[in-house]
Formats: C-alpha cells, sequence, structure tokens
C-alpha cells in the first residue's frame, strides 16, 4: 500500500511519513502534480516544481526519517516556459527517491492539450538509476505499449482510464508479454463486476450512502455498454440495492432491441475502438467526444 501526500512545510511532511510508516504503508508518495488552487496556494502539488532546492531539502528529510521508499509524482513544469520536470528528476535521485512518475502535461495545461510524450523521455533520460513512470492518458493497452516505446520509461501508470476499463490492466499485460490484445469485456462481463462493484461498495458505506456514491461510478461502466441513455439517467437516482437492480434489470430489457441473440451489439450500434488522445489522427471529433470528462476551464479555478 502506498499512501500519497501533498503538502509543503518539511517538518510536516516528515512526520507524515513517519506517520504512514506507522500504519503500514510500503511506500509513500510526495504528489509534486496536483494542479487545483487550494493545493498549489499552500505551496504543495505542482508548486513544489518551482522551487527545486526547498523541495530537495523536504524530501531528503523525508527519505532519512524512514525506512519505506518514497517516491515523487510530478508534471513536467509550472508552463511551456517552466518545464523544469528534468531538473527537478535530477535533484530528486540525488535526494534518494525510489521512482518518478510524470504526467506529460504542464500545470498550465490542467488535462487539456497533449500529453507530451518527449517530455516524458527528456524526464527518462535526465536520471541516472531510477525508474521513471509515464503518465498521461493511458486509456488503451495499445497506449501503454506506445508510451513505454516512445518515451523509454520502466513503466506507465493508469489512472482515469480505468474507470470506464477496469480489465486495461490484465489486457495491458497480455498485449506487453505476448503482442496479442485482447478484445473488450463483453456485456454480461461487464455486468458482472459492475454488480461487484456496487457491493464493494454497499459493504463499505452501508446501502444508502454507498447506493448514492455509486451514481457517479456506474455512468463510467456504461461508457462502454453501447445505448445507454435510459440506464445513465436512472442510475444517478438510486438510493438502495433494490434500485440499482431495478435500473440494471430495465436497462438490460431496453437494451435487447440493439442486440443480437448473444445480447452483444448489433454492428450497427458497435462501439468504436476507444484511442488514446496521444495516438489520434488530428481532427478526431467522435474520438473527443468519448474522451473521460475532466475540470473544464482555467486551472486557477479549479
Amino acid at each position: 500500500m502506498a499512501i500519497q501526500l501533498f503538502g509543503s512545510v518539511p517538518e510536516e511532511m516528515r512526520d507524515a511519513a513517519i506517520s504512514c510508516q506507522e500504519l503500514g504503508a510500503q511506500s509513500v508518495d510526495i504528489n509534486m502534480g496536483c494542479p487545483v488552487k487550494k493545493v498549489v496556494r499552500i505551496g504543495g502539488g505542482s508548486a513544489m516544481m518551482t522551487e527545486l532546492e526547498k523541495t530537495a531539502a523536504l524530501v531528503r528529510g523525508m527519505v532519512t526519517a524512514i525506512k519505506i521508499p518514497v517516491t515523487a509524482k510530478m508534471r513536467l513544469g509550472w508552463d511551456d516556459e517552466n518545464l523544469t520536470a528534468p531538473d527537478l528528476a535530477r535533484v530528486l535521485e540525488g535526494a534518494g527517491v525510489a521512482a518518478i512518475f510524470v504526467h506529460g502535461r504542464t500545470r498550465a495545461q490542467g488535462f487539456s492539450g497533449g500529453v507530451n510524450l518527449a517530455g516524458i523521455r527528456a524526464v527518462v533520460e535526465a536520471v541516472r538509476d531510477i525508474p521513471v513512470i509515464g503518465n498521461g492518458d493511458v486509456t488503451t493497452p495499445a497506449a501503454a505499449k506506445h508510451m513505454l516505446a516512445e518515451t523509454g520509461c520502466a513503466g506507465v501508470s493508469i489512472g482515469r482510464g480505468a474507470f470506464y476499463d477496469p480489465w486495461i490492466f490484465r489486457r495491458t499485460a497480455h498485449l506487453l508479454d505476448t503482442d496479442e490484445l485482447l478484445p473488450e469485456p463483453a456485456f454480461v462481463e461487464r455486468v458482472r463486476v459492475l454488480r461487484r462493484h456496487f457491493e464493494r461498495y454497499v459493504e463499505f458505506y452501508g446501502e444508502e450512502h454507498g447506493a448514492r456514491l455509486f451514481r457517479k461510478v456506474a455512468p463510467w461502466y456504461a461508457r462502454r455498454f453501447g445505448p445507454a441513455k435510459p440506464f445513465k439517467r436512472r442510475i444517478i437516482t438510486i438510493t438502495s440495492r433494490a434500485d440499482f437492480e431495478a435500473a440494471l434489470a430495465e436497462y438490460i430489457a431496453w437494451r435487447a432491441q440493439f442486440c443480437d441473440d448473444a445480447g452483444e451489439l448489433l454492428p450497427r450500434f458497435a462501439l468504436n475502438p476507444m484511442v488514446a488522445s496521444f495516438m489520434r489522427e488530428e481532427g478526431d471529433v467522435a474520438a473527443e467526444r468519448d474522451a473521460i470528462p475532466v475540470p473544464k476551464g482555467p486551472v486557477d479555478v479549479w
């Protein structure tokens, strides 16, 4: 288990790292990539990329205080004129971090614009011994393979892509091991995992609260269901197991009109394959429409 920290006060971060170790964490990750205003304005997140020596001192204090590995996540820099990630990576390696995760965008970009694979490669080339893990819009197994090949990074970190495709890790590992791309799961498998995911929420949060929280989760699954507007409207009203099962049963019955006898979508309703942002053709409007929603507007108002 890894625990992620966002702060910028050396003594507080050191003490927090010690507490994480005492709680049984296997590693501590410092998030120097978070672009959100409430984190940045107190000197945390992406703001840590602008003060290399102060950040190095903070990290060095954490590394010497605990026995478990300390890692760091960063972006390429504050903006395009301040791509500090390679310099920061060198400083952090000297401070003793065990690995670096780098998102291929700047803080100013937020989640807009393209992921800069050359920027990730520059970070890989800046360090001597520690692994660099690439991150940013790895939404398909093919995207993971492409990022590895183009950047030389030691691995990839998958975040939002797993929301609508919890199978992405297994499919990616299989592609990298065998060069064979497994098909996306059938609808029946998606429903099985959706049900299990819902039950885990209920087990942890209780039935009513778990059902309410799951309103945010279920639509991610629906993005690969095919036609699903009635389900998306209904599922965000659930407050119980009974509501969940009723919404699912109603949707399965409604969806049948778009399917063959095996329950799979007819060719004219079949979904296009997912394509990562850094692998799209320019002007691919359909791909943009299927992209994972992220905060809009200037980062400073998030």
